[in-house]
């Protein structure tokens, strides 16, 4: 494609070289670039890609994009074509677009977004549609599927070249829906402009990311984003449980739809039976057994089933499929072992998803002891440790706060950090291990009998980062190792 397509609609402050040569490639990371591609050099949070011009003439790029004017005479000097703009973060989301013939105008795209609830969500109606007999695309935290072929994932929602790219593939192999988690991080960055969206949901919104956003309403403002770039012919399926989810549809042009269970809405859930093994819903008046516990999968559901109606499904085929589903991996997972334990998987990793996953698997234990597992990420929001800690410590019977990812903090300062929330009474029933597979195996070995523990935290995530170092670990597989 010749670059002058490719930059057509960006805010350009100049153009040196020529713009009718061909690009072979787009790309906004150095280390992809390949002969005859146009390398997007972005200034990020923790890099700045006008330090890898470098590397992208070397691997044989034919333009770049930047913004920065001290990095025109390098560019220039290396013999390629020179495009600065005012923003690369938004040029790159128009150079996406336009490269992969805007994929997303060819495909029902459903955003997710919100706290907790986007992985289940979306993961759940990629499952649905699938077995609907639909060929379909899945991006999400855990893994992006195309047509049932798996795609590594680094983040909740990727850089606009890999989510066009990502889009172009499942239209090409003929896919007709695509499911998208949305984090709030990517619509402030503007990851997901100029995508069409044929509709979104909100799920919740509390307490998170606040290292990153600073304060509450620009939290809110960034998922509402989501909702204001929606056309007339989209829909806006919102949780009407949650006090701030009129906001998110203030000023959208969509057709605006609500799920709940206590709530005035279009689609409605009610938990009739409960149990550590599943839950009996009443969905839109018919009873369905589903392999889901608690309110907030119960929401969850509701939230699938739906989308999938908005999206044209038979509803009696969506309840079917719905009956069918399992857990989400990470989510609510659980492994039984010796002595009648239950071992609890989960990603909750935030005050409000933990309190949800412990009030849940309180109300199930009858006269079983709840024992928690759990930290606090490194690099990230201080605010909410000794909030976690006090959650913990009010549900569950005893608590064992341990590493998450540290990152590059001191897992001992996080655990200082956490340790706060607590008083006397509540330290007394709480133990402090920094090493995370250590404190799962102390949770488990001086459980009693039928005993249910939560570890929380990391859920699907295979991998631990300490020092700035990743390496593997998989909750899933010290708990069998431990426990079976």
């Amino acid at each position: 494609m010749r670059l002058e397509y490719i930059i057509k609609g960006m805010e350009t402050v100049a153009i040196d070289g020529p713009a009718d040569i061909e690009i072979t490639d787009i790309a906004i990371d150095s280390r992809k670039c390949v002969k005859g591609c146009l390398f997007i050099a972005i200034q990020g949070f923790d890099s700045d890609g006008h330090s890898y011009i470098g590397n992208a003439v070397r691997a044989g790029a034919s333009a770049v994009l930047f913004q920065k004017p001290e990095a025109r005479a390098e560019i220039i000097s290396s013999g390629l074509t020179a495009v600065q703009v005012t923003c690369t973060r938004t040029a790159s989301s128009i150079a996406a677009g336009n490269f992969f013939n805007h994929p997303s105008r060819e495909i029902n795209l459903v955003g997710v977004t919100g706290t907790n609830g986007k992985t289940t969500i979306a993961t759940l109606l990629y499952r649905l549609f699938t077995g609907l007999g639909y060929c379909c695309g899945l991006l999400s935290t855990i893994a992006n599927y195309v047509c049932g072929e798996k795609f590594e994932t680094t983040n909740t929602t990727q850089d606009p070249v890999s989510i066009n790219r990502l889009l172009r593939m499942m239209v090409d192999r003929g896919c007709q829906y695509c499911f998208m988690e949305v984090s709030s991080h990517a619509l402030h960055q503007g990851r997901t402009d100029g995508l069409k969206f044929r509709g979104a949901i909100f799920t919740n919104i509390t307490h998170d990311h606040l290292d990153y956003h600073k304060t509450f309403s620009k939290y809110i403002r960034c998922k509402k984003l989501l909702f204001d770039s929606l056309g007339r012919d989209a829909f806006a399926l919102i949780n009407s449980d949650d006090r701030n989810a009129r906001i998110m549809v203030q000023n959208t042009a969509a057709k605006v739809y609500r799920y709940s269970e206590g709530s005035m809405s279009e689609f409605k859930v009610r938990i009739v039976e409960r149990s550590i093994e599943g839950s009996l819903l009443n969905i839109d008046g018919t009873e369905v057994w589903t392999r889901f516990i608690g309110d907030y999968n119960a929401h969850n559901i509701c939230a699938v089933y739906g989308a999938a109606v908005l999206l044209g499904a038979d509803r009696t085929e969506v309840l079917k499929e719905i009956s069918a589903m399992g857990p989400v991996p990470g989510r609510m997972e659980y492994i039984r072992g010796m002595r009648g334990i239950t071992a609890v998987v989960d990603y909750a990793h935030t005050p409000d998803a933990l309190e949800n996953v412990l009030k849940t698997l309180r109300e199930l234990k009858g006269e079983s002891l709840l024992i928690a597992v759990f930290g606090c990420g490194g690099n990230r929001d201080r605010t909410k440790r000794p909030e976690m800690a006090a959650i913990g410590a009010r549900y569950a019977d005893r608590t064992v706060i341990t590493s998450d990812n540290p990152r590059f903090e001191d897992p001992a300062a996080i655990i200082e950090d956490m340790r706060q929330g607590l008083d006397e009474e509540a330290l007394s029933r709480t133990i402090f291990i920094t090493d995370r597979k250590e404190a799962i195996r102390t949770a488990i070995m001086t459980a009693p009998d039928k005993a249910i523990v939560l570890v929380a935290g990391k859920g699907h995530e295979d991998y631990q980062i300490v020092n700035g170092v990743k390496s593997h670990f998989d909750d899933k597989e010290i708990i069998k190792e431990i426990l079976l």
